[in-house]
């Protein structure tokens, strides 16, 4: 007797999934991934044998078909459960396998009455009929590689022989029928050889049965992927709805079929972008696959993401009070809110911010007993649960002023540590969330970010604010130092003035001195009114003339210094205001350091690519330890009246010109200061100290 080569393929694949079938229920603990898949085994069974009796029976097209479908409605739904991991509920499983079957069934009867009619059937429906399988063959194949893609690294030891067995199937399958799509009919070969194939993938899947006998995976299921996947499946049922009714109006509406068709597939798709667009459907959606296909309410890796983002969002533009009522709001679909925030001193709280709501200009007291019990006790308090049952609180009394803020629903602490340092309150959310404990949970945590964030930015501010009157302070310092100068000048003016009052030079010289000091008043106080110092532009400055300029405003001073030049012709770039004063210090400060019969000496020379200035006195000289230590560390003087700016100002503005200040002095031996600037067309040769 001559066995057909498809009942012996097929029969093989039906005995071995028997068997899988056989094993998985002995060893089946009331899982119900357990009996999905020794369900679909069984399954498999059943249509290989069909297969393989058709060998015998040629009009087995019917039974053989519906199987088809039901084969892989199986397969998919089981891939699917997997896939949305371990502990969804039973209303996400029952849904899952309404969406399976919302597909299945309707393919079934569309299979069925394609196969009942037999060769008389047109083309473009068994065409369609194949492309179905192709579709589900693609379904099947993108379930296995987001299973497969999803699971965590260390979990994929138990799931890899399965998605290599269940993959293998669908992808022969997607290539039967994609041939017999190609070829307009199925062939025989490729079908007959299905059944070994079948027969081979089973002990894969046993592998993986035995590894995985909870199916208790570590696979992570994106909640974006879940909610954009079933608004697409949901529009996609909607649409083939009013597609279905528009072809009804069109063929029993009459003379008016096509207008209504027209005119009701407009308002559908009127209505289907008004639902795609309302906030309240989608946040509504969004709960109600949280709680039914998940374990936790939220994906806590996207929350923290997206908060994190709202806040980044407002550093450019400074909104970040508005931020951060968004970032808290958004966690609860919260479409409005309000922020109070602590005020100094006195500690009392002030509305700083609102979101989508008005601000009311009200202070809430800091022994408020609101305030005073969040702070106490750090909860969340939902209003709508504590209107109904105020023991849930304890001693809490909601105040008049939080009942006058319209759909006041929610307030949230913003704990530092272990201090109050705002609230804020959010509107009742666009759909019907429970305020459990993992919600509260959330919404602390995330207060407790915030609360960082927001003391950050006011202790940014602070400092922004201190450093403003540090560059304000060291302005007036170098003022100061100035105006000291001009005093010390003026008053030597007005002591030699009861002498020469009545020579003529001396009150041309004492006229000028005046004219000179107010400029330079003048000066000093527009720097204080504008809060910057005004200085020249750097240009090309004769350095012999400007040691002139200073010699001869030094004229006064005892003892009167010497200026000499080995090379008159020298220059440098530099603000040439700034560069005289700060020289001058130099040569005031050597000679009130020397004794009235001393000598200060101040000598100009050029010398590898430097305009060097030496300034030599023989005064009370400084030890080495102070010349290390404090000669140029700012508000550091061993004057009674001086300030400590002069040397400081010097070294750092030589500094910033490229050059460099040397000092050396012994005590009661006098000082040497020199003081090099490059030369205008020079660059400051490398390894040169200061």
């Amino acid at each position: 007797m001559n066995i057909p080569l498809i009942t012996i393929s097929y029969l093989a694949a039906a005995i071995s999934f028997v068997f899988l079938g056989l094993s998985l229920l002995a060893s089946w603990r009331g899982k119900y991934r357990g009996i999905l898949l020794t369900l679909a085994c069984f399954v498999t069974s059943v249509w290989a044998g069909l297969n393989a009796f058709s060998g015998y029976n040629a009009h087995m097209t019917i039974p053989i078909a519906v199987m088809e479908v039901i084969r892989s409605a199986v397969w998919l739904l089981f891939i699917w459960e997997v896939l949305l991991g371990a502990k969804t509920s039973t209303v996400c499983s029952l849904f899952n396998a309404f969406i399976v079957g919302l597909i299945s069934v309707p393919l079934m009867i569309f299979t069925m009455y394609i196969h009942a009619g037999g060769r008389g059937q047109s083309q473009v429906l068994l065409l369609f009929d194949i492309t179905s399988h192709v579709v589900l063959a693609i379904f099947g194949m993108v379930l296995i590689e987001q299973l497969f893609r999803n699971t965590q690294a260390d979990s994929r030891w138990g799931i890899k022989f399965i998605c290599m067995g269940i993959g293998a199937m669908f992808v022969y399958d997607f290539f039967l029928y994609s041939d017999a799509m190609l070829f307009h009919q199925i062939d025989q070969n490729i079908w007959m050889a299905r059944g070994v194939v079948n027969a081979i993938i089973s002990p894969l899947i046993m592998v993986s049965a035995v590894r995985n006998q909870q199916w208790s995976l570590s696979v992570h299921m994106s909640r974006n992927l879940v909610f954009h996947t079933t608004t697409l499946l949901g529009a996609g049922v909607y649409l083939l709805l009013m597609a279905a009714t528009g072809y009804y109006l069109r063929i029993f509406g009459g003379s008016w079929g096509g207008v209504l068709q027209v005119a009701f597939l407009f308002g559908a798709s009127i209505v289907l972008l008004t639902v795609f667009f309302s906030g309240s459907i989608r946040s509504k959606l969004r709960v109600l696959l949280s709680k039914h296909f998940f374990s936790y309410k939220y994906d806590y890796r996207e929350e923290w993401l997206r908060f994190t983002r709202t806040l980044l969002t407002s550093e450019p533009n400074g909104q970040i009070y508005q931020a951060a009522i968004k970032a808290i709001a958004v966690l609860v679909e919260s479409p409005s809110g309000l922020l109070w925030m602590v005020q100094e001193p006195g500690g009392d709280y002030a509305c700083v911010a609102g979101w989508n709501m008005v601000i009311p200009e009200l202070v809430v007291h800091a022994k408020d007993s609101l305030v005073v019990f969040m702070a106490e006790s750090q909860r969340v308090i939902n209003i709508d649960e504590y209107l109904p049952n105020r023991t849930l609180y304890g001693r809490l009394e909601i105040p008049d002023w939080l009942s006058g803020i319209m759909n006041a629903w929610i307030l949230v602490p913003l704990m530092l540590q272990e201090r109050l340092m705002g609230f804020i309150i959010l509107a009742q959310s666009r759909s019907d969330i429970q305020l459990n404990w993992e919600v509260s949970d959330l919404l602390k945590a995330a207060a407790h970010q915030l609360a960082n964030n927001l003391a950050q930015k006011l202790a940014t501010d602070a400092l922004l604010v201190a450093r403003q009157f540090d560059s304000f302070n060291r302005m007036s310092a170098f003022v100061a130092h100035d105006l000291k100068n001009l005093v010390g000048q003026l008053s030597l003016m007005l002591s030699n003035a009861k002498k020469h009052k009545n020579n003529p030079e001396f009150q041309e010289d004492m006229l000028s001195t005046l004219q000179n000091s107010v400029d330079k008043m003048n000066r000093l106080l527009l720097q204080l009114r504008s809060g910057n110092p005004s200085e020249s532009p750097k240009t090309e400055v004769a350095v012999f003339e400007l040691l002139q300029s200073v010699h001869e405003a030094k004229a006064n001073l005892k003892p009167l210094p010497t200026l000499e030049a080995d090379d008159e012709n020298i220059f440098v770039i530099a603000d040439k205001e700034k560069l005289s004063r700060v020289i001058g210090h130099i040569i005031q400060n050597a000679c009130e350091a020397t004794h009235y019969d001393g000598k200060v000496d101040v000598r100009l020379s050029g010398r590898d690519g430097f305009a060097v200035i030496e300034v030599k006195d023989d005064g009370k000289g400084m030890d080495d330890a102070f010349i290390h230590d404090r000669l140029f560390r700012p508000f550091d003087s061993t004057k009674c009246a001086g300030m400590g700016i002069g040397a400081y100002e010097c070294h750092e503005y030589i500094r910033e010109l490229g050059g460099f200040v040397k000092v050396s002095s012994a005590p009661e031996k006098g000082t040497l200061f020199c003081i090099a600037i490059p030369l205008f067309d020079k660059i400051c040769p490398a390894g040169i100290a200061s």
